[in-house]
């Protein structure tokens, strides 16, 4: 196992949530050091165990989700899995849910339950629609959100049907929106000795991306529509074909509009009245492409790239997953790390985004198995050998 030095060394979550939201929230938490145990339910526990791909049985997606992790199967149907939960929540510092409005209050588990037992727990709540509202008793998944937030209504190119984003945006920008939260009340925690509930909402974590679409509609109310790679307020911002495949130019603003121009040998375009600044290039888009394409199908994408670069206009390639990970750059920055599963072999997962330098992330050890730690668990908050027996008799843990 390797040292945990992680800047979140000694904080205690306990994530009752499940599949992506709540889990990648609180496998940064354990990335960063925070003790994380995953609650489960029994009879299969996270729903994201039995979905593919697989290694020998196991989910390669939930082994990447929740490395670094403890698993405890508590019932909460048991009465005495009730019982067993509040006595963790009475050591913990967090605790991360995401079932349906009005469950957990019904299970005697909701905050206001709860902060008589821990006045100091930070409990974060993730939902569909959020837990007030006309909405807040659906169930919410992230494409819904994606459409009811409008993002599927500009996805994708004009004229074709709807679209959502390539990855789950919605329940990844929840979690990142989560672990902000949470991150925050800790602090809050510390200076002030309180704790605190949040919610976070997959509509709004969705809604929240629409920054350009939704002040264009504030202010002239304008219905954005899908431009494909195109930008909605500043152009050439977008995907341009080339010899051999398409190529992503950033040059929103003058100077590196002019460094284009100059680097692509068309010092023409500088002089022509329709792309004469960001406003005329906006009106003028179709046009400014139908120019651009005509000069960069003249040469393939490498050697559009090594020219642009040398300019310093901002470029790139439009790779696909085998090319990211084939990449120089992401091989520098070790964004692929490796742990070792008890029933895989060796796993590759995605590596960490946010680098420190004094406390650094690091894999410690891999996904738990289903109900691996239970008995520990339940050791390390002060159940007797006797508890723990007779909690398994009775089917409250498993």
């Amino acid at each position: 196992m390797i040292n945990n030095s992680g800047i979140l060394k000694g904080l205690t979550v306990l994530d009752c949530s499940q599949i992506l939201a709540g889990p990648f929230c609180s496998m940064i938490l354990a990335d960063m050091g925070a003790r994380v145990i995953k609650i489960e339910k029994p009879n299969g526990g996270d729903d994201i165990r039995k979905w593919g791909p697989f290694k020998n049985g196991e989910s390669v997606g939930f082994m990447n989700l929740n490395r670094n992790k403890e698993s405890i199967v508590i019932d909460f149907k048991n009465p005495d899995g009730i019982e067993a939960m509040k006595t963790l929540v009475k050591k913990s510092d967090v605790i991360l849910e995401n079932y349906r409005t009005g469950t957990m209050e019904k299970l005697g588990l909701g905050y206001e339950d709860l902060k008589k037992l821990n006045k100091k727990i930070i409990y974060c709540s993730i939902s569909g629609f959020g837990r007030t509202g006309p909405y807040a008793k659906r169930a919410g998944f992230d494409l819904v959100a994606q459409g009811m937030s409008g993002l599927m209504s500009i996805t994708g190119h004009p004229n074709n049907p709807p679209a959502k984003v390539g990855v789950p945006v919605a329940d990844l920008n929840t979690g990142m929106y989560a672990l902000s939260a949470i991150e925050a009340a800790y602090i809050n925690l510390l200076k002030n000795d309180k704790g605190q509930y949040i919610e976070v909402s997959l509509l709004e974590s969705a809604l929240a991306y629409t920054v350009w679409e939704s002040t264009g509609y504030f202010y002239n109310e304008e219905i954005a529509e899908p431009l494909g790679s195109a930008h909605r307020v500043s152009a050439p911002y977008q995907a341009i074909r080339t010899k051999d495949g398409y190529l992503n130019i950033a040059a929103p603003n003058q100077s590196n509009w002019e460094r284009l121009c100059d680097a692509i040998d068309r010092k023409d375009l500088l002089d022509n009245i329709n792309f004469i600044d960001n406003t005329s290039r906006m009106k003028n888009i179709k046009n400014l492409e139908t120019e651009l394409e005509v000069t960069f199908m003249k040469k393939n994408r490498t050697q559009w790239i090594q020219i642009l670069d040398k300019a310093g206009v901002p470029c790139g390639p439009i790779n696909n997953i085998q090319e990211v990970w084939e990449d120089p750059q992401i091989k520098f920055r070790n964004m692929k790390v490796k742990t070792v599963h008890p029933k895989t072999g060796e796993v590759e997962n995605i590596g960490f985004v946010a680098k420190f330098l004094e406390n650094p992330s690091s894999i410690r050890t891999p996904s738990p198995l289903l109900g691996e730690h239970t008995e520990k668990v339940l050791s390390d908050f002060g159940f007797s050998k006797e508890d723990i027996k007779k909690l398994f008799l009775n089917k409250a843990i498993s």
